[in-house]
């Protein structure tokens, strides 16, 4: 047995999570092996600028590439990773995604012109250093603190001892600022010795997306990030964003100072041109461009690869089309001054006629999955029909950093049906279709039972048909989830699938799925926020969470009123459970309201954290209730936490 701990590129859940041993995976079949060699037929591997612009600007590395957490667990291992040394990819793996990985393994302290450097390699994003007059600035400090620390620690072995007096979040997914405490504290913050800076709508951003759906995309985001496989030429090999997720406690602190929309800063002698790109890659976020230094930041509105429009963990759609403009905006502020193109995620471009030729492949990329995505809808194709026709013109296709590691065509093409028309495909046949479990259950019974179906499928996997073969089998298992010979049927079908994924988000879900459909869901996992952004939450949101986690079923036919005040912030609530529905509102109370809570907002800071709960903080004295008491705990007993391990490849059990 082993545990893993470990937290999604953009959810700030930490679960633990207990692990048995599983047998060994199957190797690539002649026909996985056939169609991964035909890859190198197909894009240009001659072509090896890339590894070149990677290695551009090396300084010194970890020894051993290991960062440990203070209770001394594993938080980061690039050793795990060395099997990637060999030039050759096994027949395992996409060979595209192998070069990828490989250039994700290039690690270490960077300089990207005197007076920048970055850390690269040694978390999912990467750590921006700028030497100030008097101190240092920090553009997004990593994942976990360990990470960033231990990338700080680099930087100092090898430039002089400043202090951080700035932390830049460029945006609000958690990879790009679960590390501050590993560069700053709350008590330097508070003391003005370094401040925060943040695009407008950082902490709303970076707090919601990780509460209201939450265990949801904690779940998914194992499967997108491949969380749970072992790095190895049939498990992990990259995530195409970058190697891999550290693992450990995630922390915030907010901003003190927000950024100018499209403006000037100047932060320690540091001046900085600023670009929104709101509602693209992050709902928050801003690329820099650095007139000293002559280069432009794009954060991660551009990256080696074609990007998420639509995130495999859930989430909501992103705007092609405007992602796209902020490019072509970034293209014509700055395109004729920047000498050289960072980003947040991968390695720079290094002259500024590259830098411009990479900025327009990056917009027309986009707007042109967008344009022609759109004009096949307008045609009356579903959305299958465009992902399986939608091709790249070759221009784009052969330019490396258009590959789809990380989004990919298909599911990108998918999203931006979803942006516009919805689930819905407008055929009635699929306005009210069976849930999965009877529709499962009928298929197989038209189709003569389960033992034919396999039959046939086992012909049909033995030809390559995989997807398929996972596609039946998963009806046979949905139908039947004992069935033990679909079960490993359709795991073979998905590791097969996974072993010729080009990108990482595509091969971790796939060999996620053939695990899970061998050894069964994950065990009961323990999900939580970290305290850092539980302790973010206004507290509007901690009601819109209690919310979604009422059981309408206990809560039939009750109607509740219960105030609920905060001493020590002053806030009043009204809440109204009505409908099954629970509805608030600031700033008022009503007198006739059955009970009034009164706390104080560390008080729910605790609960919320499980360091104290509701009723041993009323034993306590920590909270008081006036009028009647039952009804504030009748409340209580209507809600309900998320376990965080349901399953995904089999049904859910009623």
């Amino acid at each position: 047995m082993r545990t893993r701990h470990f937290l999604s590129g953009a959810l700030a859940a930490a679960i633990s999570l207990t692990v048995t041993a599983a047998p060994s995976p199957n190797p690539a079949t002649d026909t996985t092996a056939a169609t991964n060699h035909a890859v190198l037929d197909n894009l240009p591997f001659a072509d090896r600028q890339a590894f070149e612009d990677a290695r551009r600007g090396f300084i010194a590395q970890l020894p051993d590439g290991k960062v440990t957490n203070a209770d001394g667990s594993v938080a980061w291992d690039m050793s795990e990773y060395d099997f990637l040394d060999q030039e050759t990819a096994p027949a395992t793996v996409n060979p595209s995604l192998w070069r990828q990985a490989q250039l994700n393994a290039i690690h270490g302290l960077f300089e990207v012109t005197e007076g920048m450097y970055q850390i690269r390699g040694m978390d999912l994003a990467n750590m921006t250093i700028i030497e100030g007059d008097t101190g240092l600035i920090i553009i997004d400090p990593l994942l976990s603190p360990s990470t960033a620390r231990a990338g700080l620690d680099l930087y100092y072995q090898n430039r002089p001892q400043k202090p951080v007096v700035a932390v830049l979040y460029t945006h609000n997914h958690v990879d790009h600022w679960g590390g501050v405490k590993g560069v700053t504290s709350n008590e330097d913050v508070a003391a003005g010795k370094t401040h925060i800076y943040a695009p407008a709508g950082f902490m709303e951003h970076a707090v919601s997306e990780n509460v209201i759906a939450g265990p949801a995309m904690s779940r998914r985001a194992i499967y997108q990030f491949g969380a749970m496989l072992p790095p190895g030429e049939r498990g992990h090999v990259d995530t195409g964003l970058g190697k891999a997720l550290s693992k450990g406690e995630r922390s915030l602190i907010a901003p003190t100072d927000t950024v100018p929309d499209n403006g000037t800063l100047t932060i320690d002698g540091v001046e900085i041109e600023f670009q929104m790109a709101h509602g693209t890659e992050a709902e928050s976020e801003m690329m820099m461009y650095f007139p000293a230094f002559k280069v432009l930041n794009t954060a991660e509105i551009t990256s080696q690869h074609m990007h998420n429009v639509y995130t495999i963990r859930g989430a909501a759609v992103r705007d092609a089309s405007a992602w796209a403009h902020y490019i072509d905006v970034a293209l014509e502020r700055f395109g004729d001054r920047a000498d050289i193109v960072v980003g947040q995620h991968h390695w720079p471009i290094w002259t500024q006629e590259d830098a411009k030729r990479f900025l327009s492949v990056q917009r027309d990329m986009y707007k042109y999955l967008h344009d022609q995505s759109v004009r096949m809808i307008n045609k009356g194709y579903l959305p299958g029909d465009i992902a399986e026709q939608l091709k790249l013109p070759a221009s784009l296709d052969q330019q490396w950093y258009a590959r789809g590691y990380y989004g990919t065509l298909r599911h990108n093409a998918k999203a931006i049906y979803q942006r516009y028309m919805g689930w819905y495909d407008a055929n009635p046949a699929n306005l009210n279709p069976l849930p999965p479990v009877q529709n499962a259950a009928k298929t197989i019974d038209y189709m003569g039972g389960a033992d034919k179906v396999i039959e046939q499928a086992r012909k049909d996997y033995d030809n390559g048909e995989y997807r398929w073969v996972a596609s039946v089998m998963n009806q046979v298992v949905f139908a039947d989830p004992s069935n033990q010979a679909a079960r490993e049927l359709g795991a073979d079908a998905l590791e097969q699938l996974g072993y010729q994924a080009e990108a990482g988000t595509w091969r971790g879900a796939y060999l996620m799925g053939a695990q899970e459909l061998r050894n069964g869901t994950l065990p009961p996992t323990v999900g939580s926020l970290s305290p850092d952004v539980l302790q973010a939450l206004d507290t509007g949101m901690f009601f819109d969470l209690m919310g979604v986690r009422l059981d309408a079923a206990k809560a039939e036919g009750k109607h509740l009123v219960i105030n609920w005040q905060l001493t020590d912030t002053n806030e009043n609530y009204r809440l109204n459970l009505e409908h099954s529905t629970l509805t608030y509102r600031a700033d008022t109370q009503d007198d006739n309201a059955q009970a009034t809570v009164s706390m104080t907002r560390d008080t729910l800071d605790q609960i919320l954290l499980r360091r104290t709960s509701f009723p041993e903080a009323v034993k306590a004295g920590q909270i008081s209730i006036s009028g009647e008491p039952n009804a504030f705990f009748g409340l209580l007993q209507m809600l309900e936490v998320p376990s965080g391990d349901f399953p995904i490849v089999t049904p859910v059990s009623n």
